[in-house]
């Protein structure tokens, strides 16, 4: 099998002697468990090692893979510049990891990289393994902003191209887990840090790999993890696999959750197709929102699909209320996909004649035209969610006292400049929190003179 074992590891540069100088015997569990799995690689003689870490290239809609033939890097921004690597790249399993992303239209590939130096996210699972095999190239992978079921995926089609090389490989996931452990962390404390940590390493012990999908994003950011899409990809490495799983260790001694677990595949299993299964009931889950989806939803969703498909704008069907032809006001469609904005565009005011005109143009830009995303493409329009918001007209307030995070929407305004966010989003959880992203998104900088408006919405989906 090509696919020898799979690690999940953490990546502290302080577990480094010479970095640590005698700190790192404060997570001596993780260091004897970073031995044992330096010991069982060894063992195994894989010909490629392949490491995801948080810490390489990263890009909001592209998963990086290091390019080239060979690779340096060192522990010089830890005063350890002593502690140096000089890898080579395995450039045929890397080109059909691309050849792969490109018949299957998938955003991945070589692009972008111009500083080829090591990040410590490879660096530390490399400094233990060569203390005892040395006898292997690499292929360093990055993560991206995309979607866990995108990592999953990406994860699948780097298996499909180890099938194809014949190669005899070992992935390990590098990632610290949560950073909000402790009030002395580097992080201080979120009630969401153990939680990650006791669902991330029960999950992971068991090897219950569909269960990594089901991590809400707005949680993960809360606990400050790091490697759970790295955890993801390696999961989509081992799709379809019986595995032998282990908890090796995990310590939570530095405000920062380490954790170590193997992974040993075994025979086929289509009872672990996990994307697949997680997929299935995407689908089933909005098949049954469509069929209880009110007017707002359907306009958008079928100007949507029209102008997506044909490039042809929707016209205010006869099926609409009168309500929606009748009256006028601001409209934000909002679009998901795997539990992700995909895009949402909206206006404060009414702009166009009616609410349902101004629906079938705000849900043709939330489509194609939010400059934070590529236009959505006809294979995506079976996975989209789609929420529309009709605004009530903003009224100005005194104060931040007169917002409400679940209640009310805001508008900051600082001369021209004007940013709005509308209310009871996930993760947002406090005025000053929505006030400060209202902010950013406007362009306005702490200090500046702000006014604040506030409206309530009222949100079909």
């Amino acid at each position: 099998m090509p696919v020898l074992a799979a690690y999940m590891v953490p990546h502290p540069p302080m577990i480094i002697p010479q970095v640590g100088k005698g700190s790192e015997q404060q997570i001596e569990k993780t260091i004897r468990a970073y031995k044992e799995v330096a010991a069982e690689i060894a063992s195994l003689r894989p010909e490629t090692i392949l490491i995801s870490s948080p810490h390489c290239v990263l890009y909001a809609d592209y998963f990086h893979i290091s390019p080239g033939k060979t690779a340096a890097g060192d522990f010089g921004n830890f005063r350890a510049p002593k502690v140096s690597f000089r890898e080579t790249y395995d450039t045929e399993l890397v080109e059909a990891v691309c050849r792969l992303a490109r018949e299957k239209d998938f955003p991945a590939g070589t692009l972008g990289e111009r500083d080829r130096q090591l990040d410590h996210g490879t660096m530390v699972p490399l400094y233990f393994t060569e203390q005892q095999y040395r006898d292997f190239r690499l292929v360093r992978i990055g993560l991206s902003g995309l979607s866990l079921a995108d990592h999953y995926a990406f994860g699948q089609i780097i298996r499909d191209a180890v099938e194809q090389t014949g190669r005899r490989v070992v992935y390990i996931a590098s990632g610290d887990l949560s950073h909000k452990l402790q009030e002395y962390g580097p992080y201080g404390f979120a009630p969401e840090g153990p939680e990650y940590d006791r669902r991330i390493m029960d999950v992971c012990s068991r090897g219950a790999f569909g269960e990594l999908l089901d991590f809400e994003e707005s949680f993960c950011d809360k606990a400050a993890e790091c490697g759970h899409r790295s955890f993801v990809i390696m999961a989509g490495v081992l799709d379809g696999l019986d595995v032998q799983a282990r908890q090796l260790s995990h310590e939570d001694v530095t405000g920062v959750g380490y954790g170590i677990c193997s992974f040993r595949p075994g025979q086929a299993s289509e009872d672990r197709r996990f994307l697949a299964q997680w997929r299935a009931n995407q689908a089933e889950a909005l098949r049954q929102r469509r069929e209880q989806e009110d007017c707002y939803v359907r306009l958008a969703r079928e100007t949507i699909e029209k102008y997506v498909v044909s490039r042809e704008w929707n016209t205010v069907p006869a099926w609409a209320p009168p309500e929606m032809k009748s009256r006028r006001a601001g409209i934000f469609v909002s679009i998901h996909k795997d539990g992700r904005l995909r895009g949402c565009i909206g206006t404060i005011l009414a702009t166009r004649g009616s609410v349902a005109e101004e629906i079938i143009h705000n849900a043709v830009s939330a489509a194609t035209r939010d400059p934070r995303f590529d236009p959505i493409r006809p294979k995506e329009l079976g996975s989209l969610e789609i929420h529309v918001d009709v605004l009530s007209a903003p009224e100005r307030i005194e104060s931040r006292r007169d917002l409400d995070v679940k209640k009310y929407g805001v508008i900051v305004s600082s001369g021209s400049k004007r940013g709005l966010l509308l209310p009871d989003l996930d993760g947002v959880d406090t005025v000053d929190e929505q006030v400060e992203i209202a902010m950013r998104k406007g362009g306005i900088t702490a200090g500046e003179r702000i006014t604040l408006e506030r409206f309530e919405v009222v949100r079909h989906s």
